[in-house]
């Protein structure tokens, strides 16, 4: 239940609240990380495992609450999948703001195993939330440049090897490996800059899906196709803050995993990275669609 409050009281309470929440569950989450570092036994660091996931589900569950309370923020969720705590999911999104990550924890707390994203390595640096994201085996991948790689080749395939690393920890445990198939958010100019051929969204890139796919195959039991829309334009986290966020439009569907492109070696088959990009360009051109009818819908 929304607590109506005006926005200079309300902003500071949200944010007293976020940062209260997460030193009380990433002190915990931190002290039985290094305990499940420390005694390397398989069951010792399964239970620990449990307890870490517990204790970020309620983080998460907490800040859910706060959004209730203090913004009247509604989701309209339309979910044509069969959603299990126990799956092995592969989740699939478009990116639009920061607060695609909090609708879709909302979404999918609880209902699906937990979310680990893959995330840029200079994010480890983040007070407390780097290390809690470490912490609960958050994958962090290094970008190189091209001029980089030209003066560096050995570093060349690095990103590759952190995927399929990381992969292999998910490969025995319950996971949804949540990958923002655009790389970025979306923005008109960066739309322009790319002269994408969809109105509502950015090129996607199958690197990332394609090796996921590859590592995680045969484990994976589902992808959870994600499209989320705001009818009311972009939203920014200060924009849900100061309740300038009504509504938010979510459509899940539930895919089989393309067991032809999961087998195929993206890395070094051409033809393999045509089909998947391909597959990954259909994909695009139905969420493009399938915005515009969200976009119909909420007016």
């Amino acid at each position: 239940m929304r607590i109506p409050l005006p926005t200079w009281l309300r902003v500071p309470l949200a944010a007293l609240f976020i940062t209260t929440s997460t030193v009380v569950h990433v002190t915990p989450l931190l002290l039985v990380a290094i305990l499940k570092a420390a005694v390397p036994l398989r069951r010792w660091r399964h239970v620990c495992g449990a307890i870490l996931i517990f204790i970020a589900e309620s983080w998460i569950t907490c800040n859910t609450v706060m959004i209730r309370v203090f913004t009247r923020m509604r989701l309209a969720v339309q979910i044509d999948a069969t959603l299990r705590p126990d799956g092995h999911y592969l989740v699939l999104a478009n990116h639009q703001s920061w607060v695609d990550i909090p609708v879709l924890q909302a979404l999918f707390n609880r209902r699906i195993p937990f979310l680990r994203f893959f995330l840029k390595s200079q994010l480890f640096w983040v007070p407390l939330l780097g290390l809690a994201w470490w912490a609960l085996d958050f994958p962090f991948m290094k970008r190189y440049s091209k001029q980089t790689l030209a003066k560096h080749p050995e570093l060349a395939g690095r990103d590759i090897e952190t995927t399929r690393r990381a992969c292999e920890k998910f490969r025995h445990i319950p996971v949804s490996v949540m990958n923002f198939v655009e790389g970025t958010r979306f923005t008109p100019r960066k739309q322009a800059d790319q002269q994408s051929p969809y109105r509502f969204l950015l090129r996607p890139k199958a690197g990332g899906v394609a090796f996921v796919l590859n590592a995680l195959g045969d484990a994976l039991h589902a992808i959870l196709d994600v499209t989320i829309v705001y009818p009311d334009g972009r939203s920014t986290m200060a924009d849900l803050f100061a309740d300038r966020v009504p509504e938010v439009r979510v459509h899940v569907r539930e895919l089989p995993i393309p067991v032809e492109l999961a087998a195929a070696r993206y890395d070094t088959d051409p033809a393999a990275r045509e089909r998947m990009q391909a597959w990954i360009n259909e994909l695009w051109a139905e969420k493009d669609r399938r915005i515009a009818g969200l976009q119909r819908d909420a007016k």
